[in-house]
């Protein structure tokens, strides 16, 4: 690995303390990698099964999926940036390709993530209707608007220096203080367009399924279940990940102009960047095992696992007991379910 010359560095005005890289982004970032990489795994073959049943449902999963999998990609990469103490060691365009993964990830999600929610309230709400909105022709044609969206609005990133050289000669990757005049445009943009909108679709669609859901008389109890929890979870992953760092997001555009400030706020506004990496985790969590089939999955993984842990702890009591009870009632209690039950 080659530093990048110093003809593509220039001086960042503000000096900053970077310690909350290297004592919470290090281990968080290693967290949502050794949760996320299976997870998104598993979410995509969920996905794939969706698409193979015709269910455009699936369409707007593998594209969520794929996104969060390209960036958690980028993850060892930026593992590498924070135990180097802040210093980029690669070409800058490998610099731009990591910050553009890192946060397109943001509105790719909640694209699909909104994708979701309209394609769910149709669904429940109008279900005799608009079957041309919710066909895979319709999915994928969305899909592809939204990639090539994000992307142009990047592109304003990619043709600007994202590499700066601090006080201590490092090299800083995708981070200006302060603020560009450039970049306070596309973060209004992102900031109405890209996440406020999207949340009004949002919480609208689903008011709008639980009030259809509750006025059901005709579905399962269970089949409620599933739905609200699919409503419920969209929006808390929505609030918790993504309106934490767009409120100082908007903050910083509006009042970042000197050092003194950028100094104030520096650890609030990571720390809110730190929580949308959660998104990777928690979107195969609430769009794969909510389904029956997972459940079921899980539950049947559950008991064998409760089985082990049984039959563990009934050999540790024979051990220090010296005897040998009966184990045949306590085994078959955490049997595995059937199946088909």
């Amino acid at each position: 690995m080659q530093s990048p010359s110093m003809s593509s560095k220039r001086n960042i005005s503000c000096s900053t303390d970077h310690n909350i890289h290297q004592y919470l982004f290090s281990g968080v970032y290693i967290i949502v990698l050794a949760i996320g990489l299976p997870a998104n795994i598993f979410s995509l073959h969920h996905g794939w099964q969706q698409w193979k049943a015709k269910n455009e449902l699936g369409i707007y999963l593998i594209n969520l999926t794929v996104s969060d999998l390209l960036y958690l990609a980028s993850l060892p990469l930026w593992l590498q940036y924070i135990f180097l103490g802040d210093d980029w060691r690669h070409q800058e365009w490998l610099c731009k390709v990591c910050g553009f993964l890192l946060y397109e990830n943001i509105y790719i999600s909640i694209g699909f993530m909104c994708c979701i929610s309209v394609d769910r309230y149709l669904a429940v709400v109008y279900p005799l209707r608009f079957h041309w909105l919710r066909s895979r022709r319709a999915a994928v044609l969305v899909s592809i608007f939204i990639w090539f969206k994000e992307i142009g609005v990047s592109i304003s990133f990619l043709v600007h220096k994202e590499l700066s050289q601090d006080q201590n000669n490092h090299s800083i990757c995708f981070e200006h203080y302060p603020m560009k005049d450039w970049e306070r445009s596309v973060n209004y943009y992102r900031f109405f367009i890209g996440y406020l909108f999207p949340l009004c679709i949002l919480t609208i669609s689903y008011f709008r399924v639980l009030r259809a859901v509750n006025k059901s008389t005709g579905t399962l109890t269970s089949q409620k279940v599933r739905i609200k929890s699919l409503v419920s979870g969209t929006i808390l992953i929505f609030l918790l990940c993504f309106s934490p760092y767009h409120f100082f997001l908007l903050v910083r555009t509006i009042l970042e102009k000197e050092c003194s400030f950028i100094e104030k706020i520096f650890n609030f506004y990571h720390f809110s960047l730190l929580l949308t990496s959660f998104n990777c985790i928690a979107d195969p969590v609430l769009y794969c095992f909510v389904s029956e089939t997972n459940q079921k999955i899980i539950l049947r993984m559950k008991n064998y696992c409760m089985q082990l842990l049984c039959c563990k702890k009934a050999e540790n009591m024979d051990s220090t007991e010296n005897n040998t009870p009966d184990q045949t009632g306590t085994v078959l209690a955490f049997l595995p379910v059937n199946e088909d039950a």
